[in-house]
Order: C-alpha cells, then structure tokens, then sequence
C-alpha cells in the first residue's frame, strides 16, 4: 500500500508538471503565432517573432511545435482555413473586455465565449461596442538595470512614444509601424532582457473596480484565456 501511495504521489507531481509545461507552451505558442501573423512568417526579417522562438527554445519547446505554430497562423497547413475574429464584452463591474481569437469553426468559439461571460456575470457584446476604448500600440516590456538611460535614449531615437518607468520594468509603447525599428534598436542593446514584445490593444479608458470586482474579472481572464482558439485578451480594469 506504500509503494501505491507513493506512485500515486508520483503521478499526481508529474500530472502537476505537465499541465504547467502544457501551459508555458501554450503562451508560447500564442505569442509565436501573434507575431507571425502581424509580421510575417521569417525571424530573420520579424525581430518578435525571432524573439518569441529563442524564449520558447528556452523553455524546450520542440521545434516541430513552434513551426506548426508558425505555419498555423500564416495558413501554412493543408486542409485547415483560420480566421482572425474579435469579440467585444463586458465583464463583472462593466470592466471592458476584448477577446482576440484565431479559429477555424466561428460558431464553436463564439459559443465558449458568450459561455464563459454569461457564467462570470458579463455579457458578450455587440462589434463596436467596446473596441472604441482600445487602440493598437507596440508594447516591449525590459527589466530595469544601470542601462535604463541607454535603452530611453535609443527606444526614443527610433520611434517610441512613450516609456513608462515602473519599480522592476521598463513598458515601451510604440506605434504599429514604429514598433520592429524600437525593438531592434532596444535588442542590440548587450545584456538588456526582453520580457514582452508585441503588437496589441492598449486600454485608453480604464476603469476602476474594486478588490472583489478585480478577483472576479481575473478569474473571467483565465477561463478565456483557457479557450483553445484565444490568442489575447485586453481589458481596460485599472
């Protein structure tokens, strides 16, 4: 009975292990997949994407799996059609909630989501109606360290718009257009960490809830965000 008790143990740690695995590789893959569809299918010639790849190897992800990615998301697989679709919501508190999806059965992934907002107490909006408080901004995320001027200097130099300067990181925002000039310029940099670079929905009107509100909302996040065909979800909760 010992010996069962103790394997059982074993697989309960090795069950725990693979779901995270399962879970870093599927934020991996998300990421890989955002920057191949806004810019393309090369990492030589798309610096997030090139980014995206050396963070998933790094946590030892196959290669076959970041290339189906890859493939996945510029429609590169045989017998498979995805489209990029965008729900709009609003959460527990009338938080703004946009849901960036990638799917190939529009019905199916309309009907997880309409699901996971009716059970958290929101409701799934109609196209328009949040999107008008979000824009799209490059956005790269450092840690803070004696290079913090440089990195100012040479973000500002090739294009940034803003730099917010929090307690452990630097957020880079950028136009669209500007962003591959700001993160080439910020990745030359020798010994600079790059924990996020992407282009996405940035809230330009927040709102603000309280702390149950703000338990609640979060925990919509992560039933979303558990939705195979969801790439991103942006909410404007302060």
């Amino acid at each position: 009975m010992a010996g069962h008790n103790k394997w059982s143990k074993v697989k309960h740690v090795k069950a725990k292990e693979d779901a995270k695995k399962s879970k870093i590789f599927t934020k991996h893959v998300r990421a890989i997949m955002t920057a191949a569809r806004s810019g393309g299918g090369n990492p030589d010639n798309n610096p997030a994407l090139r980014l995206a790849i050396d963070r998933a190897k790094a946590d030892s992800m196959p290669m076959q799996n970041i290339q189906r990615a890859i493939d996945k998301a510029i429609g590169n697989l045989d017998g498979v059609t995805l489209l990029e679709v965008t729900y709009e919501g609003y959460g527990p508190g009338g938080v703004a909630i946009m849901v960036e999806c990638l799917t190939d059965n529009k019905n199916r992934t309309v009907a997880e989501i309409r699901h996971a907002f009716k059970k958290a107490g929101g409701s799934l909006g109609t196209s328009g109606s949040v999107a008008w408080m979000f824009e799209k901004k490059g956005i790269i995320v450092v840690n803070r360290s004696d290079k913090d001027d440089e990195v100012m200097e040479k973000a500002i130099e090739s294009g940034a718009e803003d730099i917010k300067e929090l307690e452990e990181v630097l957020v880079i925002e950028s136009s669209p257009e500007d962003f591959n000039a700001v993160l080439t310029a910020v990745s030359d940099i020798e010994g600079i960490e790059i924990l996020e670079s992407n282009i996405q929905l940035t809230a330009t009107n927040e709102s603000e809830v309280d702390d149950e509100t703000a338990e609640k909302v979060e925990k919509l996040i992560d039933v979303l965000e558990d939705i195979d065909d969801v790439q991103n979800v942006i909410h404007n909760m302060a």
